[in-house]
């Protein structure tokens, strides 16, 4: 069947699995103390102009996100993120069974704004009894952000600004973030990120990795003992030169970049294919991500021939639909989806 469920629904790019084929039999030391990890930082530091970063690989998103947030926040303290922020709707209380709650604000096309931040902090300190309150400990974003929509630099100076008047670190979620680097409606670079974010991580899962995340502290600010502490929480791989292996291919020769580009290309070819059939446009999204907002009849017709995502119902007769391109999206599979609209 043709997918555009999600873009982690195929395996990895070519030059990862023939890297892997290759330095199958190597002897390599345990838990990320090997060379090829070491090679895989060393050119992360350099995509990120950031020469102080210390980097570390995890499996998967969700298990970054509750690893990382747990590990920066005191007991007493929550992460603070829009209500339609991945941490907050999408991954099934991890961050509470962490024991830290999810502080949320209003979403903005899934995206956190500087004044409400200030507002929400300013409130928090003025109030008399925030002894008795969970303090905000952390501020979370992601690029993109559930919708597909992107911070600008402007809005990301700004909210960095926030952080640092009240002390707290930002935390950006990278699941797809290449995608949202490489999408013309971007004026924000991986530098940028290093610049203003204090931790971020670099998604491998849903960017032509098997599996795989880059977590990335930028201000010598990585928690004490966070390798011990990523064990306890058991995301600890024993094997974690499959993960450095990945990073270390994915930034050779910008195939990072030039397969999250090719991405962005096959959306702009399915938002091109919709527009012609006169479909509505739920969200005008710059990414990987596109939203429809689709008649339930013609998409029981669809869904018999073409997998993707029920968002969320629009109306009695109609329901936002969201159809997903990848690093491994080609255009052959943008010609078949136009013969089912």
């Amino acid at each position: 069947m043709l997918s555009f469920e999600s873009d982690y629904t195929v395996g990895a790019h070519e030059k990862i699995l023939n890297r892997m084929q290759e330095m199958n039999l190597v002897q390599q030391k345990g838990y990320g103390a090997d060379v090829i990890c070491e090679s895989a930082k060393k050119r992360i530091r350099e995509a990120c102009e950031c020469e102080e970063a210390q980097i570390h690989f995890l499996v998967g998103g969700t298990q970054t996100n509750s690893i990382v947030i747990a590990s920066c926040l005191e007991r007493y303290e929550g992460v603070v993120a829009a209500q339609t922020g991945h941490v907050s709707v999408h991954e099934a209380g991890a961050i509470e069974y962490t024991g830290h709650k999810v502080l949320e604000l209003p979403g903005h096309d899934g995206k956190v704004d500087a004044g409400e931040l200030s507002g929400f902090l300013k409130t928090f300190w003025e109030d008399g009894n925030h002894e008795h309150m969970v303090f905000p400990g952390m501020v979370y974003i992601s690029l993109p952000t559930e919708y597909g929509t992107l911070y600008s630099l402007e809005e990301l100076k700004k909210i960095s600004e926030v952080c640092k008047s009240y002390d707290i670190p930002l935390y950006l979620d990278g699941a797809r973030l290449g995608y949202g680097l490489m999408s013309k409606g971007t004026d924000v670079t991986l530098p940028d990120l290093a610049r203003y974010c204090d931790v971020f991580y670099i998604g491998g899962t849903k960017v032509g990795a098997l599996f795989g995340e880059a977590v990335v502290f930028t201000k010598k600010n990585m928690p004490k003992h966070f390798m011990t502490m990523v064990k306890q929480q058991g995301g600890l791989l024993a094997k974690g030169w499959l993960l450095g292996l990945q990073f270390d291919t994915l930034f050779t020769d910008n195939l990072y970049y030039e397969i999250s580009k090719n991405a962005i290309d096959m959306a702009e070819l399915i938002k091109s294919e919709f527009r012609k059939k006169g479909y509505e446009f739920f969200i005008d999204s710059p990414t990987n991500q596109q939203f429809f907002i689709m008649e339930n009849e013609a998409i029981e017709r669809l869904k018999s021939k073409v997998a993707f995502s029920l968002w969320e119902p629009y109306d009695e007769n109609r329901t936002i639909v969201r159809f997903v391109t990848s690093w491994a999206t080609e255009k052959e599979d943008i010609e078949e989806l136009r013969r089912f609209l």
